[in-house]
């Protein structure tokens, strides 16, 4: 049997259904009339349903917000609580459920959502815990030898954040994790104290995930945002790089998003960042060996072309084979020998440097700078360096054959194949 819709629901209709109840059944014995969705806010969801002499309210939601509502005694409430937090130490999500009837009152069971249940009566704690995907611990490790920090922001108990955290390997998770009612009123600048020293956040509501994605960038951080649903999508547009899930992922955090993670996996993340880190060090493989071979080209040009000013002014000319005295001015290689060079040599050297496979050790460095131009210093100077070793060479192969009486064409021919062979 295949179910769609939220996940937490399916899961609790599966277990109702392991337990032998028929959701027919029920569903014919009190039809649904009304609900109240979840809102991230409010941290619990109810449905109204009716029967033919009945009215009942079923809530289900985060285990300190359902007791609120069922107004025990406050040895009672630390009780539970307890044990709820036992259940969360664990790494379960705890979700409690609750109801209460509503005899006589029909009016407020077919349509009066907006006011809240109160007087329920606690039905129990449901312990749900996802399994960690293989590999996902891996996968943040190799963030962390990236230079990558990774937070945890989640609607769930502190305790199971922190929890989850710890087994998932998220440095800082031995400090408690930060709850969405410690960042209400906050300043800017608390914020991003908070930021800069914790990395789990617990019970965490949409604006609040928005704020801390604004507090990280103000840190200089660049920041990268998942999400799935809808409340997601404001951090998701706001983050320089949203990444929205593919499967369970809502189409409103999906339009939010630069990215779409088709499946659902965290390690699909490093993979792209790894091949992200390749395909930026081959573009500046080829922006630097297409500088550096035409660089030494313009500069062998320049080169020939003063030398053969300085014969000129000297009155010397060039000595040539057959003749004995060759043109004022001597060119190192013709125009179809410079195209043959940047389209063919170039061309298949280019090519081959794009597709060139990972290093090894593009995980294990620092993220560049954002705004770090792709001509750094080191760069630079590696490609002024190699140009001018080519030119140098070049022209030191240029003056020989010139002076040594051969032919303009073999000496270009003499050139054209060293080129080549330097650009190889």
């Amino acid at each position: 049997m295949h179910w769609r819709g939220d996940p937490t629901d399916i899961a609790l209709l599966a277990f109702a259904l392991k337990l032998g109840a028929s959701r027919e059944a029920a569903t014919s014995r009190l039809p649904q009339v009304d609900e109240i969705p979840f809102e991230a806010e409010y941290r619990y969801a109810a449905t109204y349903h009716r029967g033919e002499a009945e009215a009942w309210v079923f809530v289900k939601g985060a285990a300190e917000r359902v007791l609120e509502m069922c107004h025990l005694e406050p040895a009672r409430y630390a009780e539970l609580m307890a044990a709820a937090d036992g259940l969360a130490e664990e790494g379960y999500r705890v979700l409690a459920l609750a109801t209460a009837t509503f005899d006589g009152e029909r009016d407020r069971a077919e349509g009066a959502a907006n006011d809240e249940p109160s007087g329920l009566r606690l039905l129990g704690f449901i312990g749900m815990r996802d399994p960690l995907r293989a590999g996902v611990k891996e996968s943040i490790a190799a963030c962390y030898r990236a230079g990558i920090r990774v937070c945890m922001i989640t609607g769930d108990h502190p305790i199971t954040a922190t929890a989850v955290a710890r087994e998932l390997g998220i440095t800082g998770a031995d400090v408690p994790a930060v709850t969405g009612g410690e960042l209400e009123g906050q300043t800017d600048e608390r914020m991003e104290t908070i930021v800069r020293e914790h990395t789990v956040f617990a019970r965490i509501a949409p604006q609040q995930k928005l704020m801390l994605v604004h507090a990280a960038q103000r840190l200089g951080h660049f920041v990268a945002v998942t999400g799935d649903g809808v409340n997601d999508a404001p951090a998701l547009r706001a983050a320089n790089i949203g990444v929205a899930m593919g499967k369970m992922g809502t189409d409103i955090a999906r339009d939010a998003a630069e990215l779409v993670i088709s499946d659902d996996d965290f390690s699909s993340i490093v993979g792209g960042i790894e091949e992200g880190r390749v395909a930026y060090d081959n573009v500046r493989k080829v922006v630097g060996h297409l500088t550096a071979t035409g660089t030494a080209e313009v500069l062998l040009v320049c080169l020939a072309l003063a030398a053969s000013a300085v014969m000129a002014f000297l009155g010397a000319g060039w000595v040539g084979a057959a003749d004995g005295v060759g043109p004022a001015i001597l060119l190192p290689l013709l125009p179809v020998q410079l195209l043959w060079l940047n389209l063919v040599t170039d061309g298949i050297q280019g090519v081959a440097l794009a597709f060139e496979p990972s290093e090894g050790d593009v995980l294990n460095r620092r993220p560049r700078p954002p705004q770090e131009p792709i001509f750094n210093r080191l760069m630079i100077e590696q490609t002024l360096i190699a140009a001018s070793v080519m030119a140098l060479v070049s022209f030191g192969l240029f003056l020989w054959g010139t002076l040594r009486g051969m032919r303009p064409e073999s000496v270009s021919n003499l050139l054209l194949l060293l080129l080549v062979l330097f650009e190889n």
